[in-house]
């Protein structure tokens, strides 16, 4: 029988682990799923957090159980796509169960104008259509509200963090990776844009390499090959990646595991939702997948 038979046949037949039982209510909402908002003493600003929880989490049997969570920027959309990515991994034992935490834009504000302020850790006085520079107060932000909010109302692990990030909040993972180490254990960067600000994330590897001999981090990085000057893109991100990937293999830090992939044919619309595959994968696999 040829492989995509297979695929098929084992999709039917596994149809239970793919969807809840029951009647879907008009308008599709993710199962075990909640909203919170907060109103940002950091920020002066409000935005919702989007929350989900993995299966069993309810069980009595698992009332003491803590969880790892995956923090997501740009929150409208990538909750929603590691949300399904997630699904049947967690519900077949495939993945370690997570909590998934989604950040919304600002509220009021269009989600562009929101996540390059947000998601960029220096001014840019080149942007001419947009506020840069709000990097370090949104991590405060995330650090001291957000975290509290989960670590308070879920039973979820402080020490078990992931940040996930496409483009501009790839490159604010990295940023952190360089500056707050401490805070997440684990990385999913995705077509980071390692190009803002004329590179300056280069020159803040270069000075964290002088000031450090260990980085402990868990970090996965993912560009699609399409993401190359010329192909309607302003600069060579694949080649941003790669030459960053190698300088932090060059310091040989004994607590830093690094894995990064090239995703054939993908753009930088598209490589998210394979690469946060591929990275939820390496992190997260187990070997109880049926």
């Amino acid at each position: 029988m040829k492989p995509h038979i297979l695929i098929l046949a084992w999709m039917v037949l596994s149809s239970v682990a793919w969807a809840d039982d029951g009647v879907r209510p008009e308008g599709f909402e993710i199962p075990r799923s909640a909203v919170h908002q907060i109103t940002s003493a950091t920020l002066d600003r409000s935005y919702e957090i989007y929350v989900k929880t993995p299966p069993g989490y309810a069980s009595p049997e698992n009332a003491d159980k803590i969880y790892p969570v995956i923090y997501l920027n740009d929150g409208p959309y990538t909750f929603q796509v590691a949300s399904g990515i997630t699904h049947l991994p967690m519900n077949t034992g495939a993945f370690e169960p997570a909590i998934l935490v989604g950040i919304s834009f600002a509220q009021g504000e269009k989600g562009m104008d929101s996540r390059v302020r947000d998601l960029t850790p220096s001014r840019d006085a080149s942007w001419k259509k947009y506020e840069t520079g709000g990097g370090p107060a949104y991590l405060t932000f995330l650090e001291q509200e957000v975290f509290a909010l989960i670590e308070e109302e879920y039973r979820a692990d402080p020490a078990n963090r992931t940040l996930a990030g496409q483009s501009l909040g790839g490159s604010f993972g990295a940023w952190v990776v360089l500056t707050r180490p401490d805070l997440f254990k684990n990385y999913i960067l995705t077509s980071p844009s390692l190009w803002f600000n004329d590179n300056e994330i280069f020159d803040l590897e270069a000075r964290y390499a002088a000031a450090h001999d260990d980085l402990t981090a868990n970090v996965y990085f993912a560009v699609g090959s399409m993401e190359r000057k010329g192909n309607g893109m302003r600069n060579d991100m694949v080649g941003d990646q790669v030459e960053f990937v190698r300088r932090l293999r060059a310091r040989n830090y004994p607590s830093l595991r690094l894995k990064d992939d090239i995703v054939e044919g993908a753009l930088h619309v598209t490589t998210f939702p394979i690469g946060f595959t591929n990275g939820a994968q390496w992190l997260f696999h187990t070997n109880g997948d049926n």
